[in-house]
């Protein structure tokens, strides 16, 4: 009855997001002097369910499963334009600690549904 809730899925993809954009974030950080580097970013959580005129593709956890390709990202990362810096390195380190303060509050909102959720379903089931 209460081993399927779709809040809970949701709260999971939100925290699941949070942390492969931040291990994103992470990388094109550590990679802010290299020379050519161009930064990549995940799209935004809220986009990547909205329907954009184009047909959504079933992901898959494993081979054959749900007809699809196993193996692949549930969300697209995508690179930056490429900079004119002189080095030709397009990470600006500001703008990195901006989306990196964006995941966090994202992620923070996610465990803020799971925790209601929780507290929901304690209520409901009067163990408050």
């Amino acid at each position: 009855m209460f081993y399927d809730l779709n809040v809970f899925k949701t709260a999971y993809a939100m925290a699941t997001h949070a942390g492969q954009r931040q291990a994103v974030i992470a990388r094109n950080m550590a990679n802010a002097d290299t020379p050519g580097y161009q930064p990549s970013d995940i799209e935004a959580f809220q986009r990547a369910f909205e329907n954009s005129g184009r047909e959504v593709e079933m992901t898959s956890t494993r081979q054959g499963h749900l007809h699809g390709t196993g193996g692949h990202k549930p969300w697209a990362e995508f690179k930056a334009a490429p900079s004119g810096d002189p080095n030709g390195n397009g990470v600006s380190v500001e703008e990195e600690m901006l989306k990196a303060v964006e995941v966090k509050r994202q992620h923070d909102r996610a465990l803020a549904i799971y925790k209601s959720s929780m507290n929901i379903l304690r209520s409901s089931l009067g163990r408050a």
